[in-house]
């Protein structure tokens, strides 16, 4: 099955609403460009998967926006584990993302919807954090790939 870019969102202030965009540079500098949290570091992009979110969704009895998790962008096709960390996200022509750690959910999710915290937390449904290793403009529908390695 191919991995493919569904979604991109950024928020402009701390605790402002996520903005959904059809595409979007992602820098060393700002992550996903206009994005609050997007400074250099271990969390400067988060990523989740549309098939990990449906399960949480599913158990909430619930169908919920991606938007709802807060996070900057949104893959069909794959679902995340331990074993990721330390890998590539390659998406589009040139952005690579390297996988630093799991996203966890915090109270922000129970706001949003009682028992949702709770639902994203076993198996990775809450998605990854990510650091930009190389610069690049996506947009939705890109192909992802996942590499163990840089690739250049």
């Amino acid at each position: 099955m191919a991995i493919t870019l569904e979604g991109i969102a950024y928020k402009t202030a701390k605790r402002g609403i996520m903005k959904s965009v059809f595409c979007a540079n992602v820098t060393l500098n700002r992550g996903v460009e206009n994005d609050i949290f997007g400074k250099p570091g271990k969390r400067q992009v988060t990523v989740l998967s549309l098939q990990q979110w449906q399960i949480a969704c599913e158990q909430l009895n619930s169908q919920l926006d991606w938007l709802t998790r807060r996070a900057n962008l949104l893959i069909s096709g794959y679902q995340f584990s331990a074993a990721d960390v330390g890998k590539i996200l390659c998406i589009g022509a040139d952005l690579q993302l390297q996988i630093t750690g799991e996203t966890d959910p915090c109270k922000k999710m129970e706001i949003a919807r009682p028992g949702l915290e709770q639902a994203l937390l076993p198996d990775w449904r809450g998605g990854v954090t990510c650091r930009v290793i190389q610069e690049g403009l996506i947009q939705a529908q890109d192909t992802v790939t996942i590499t163990s390695r840089t690739v250049d």
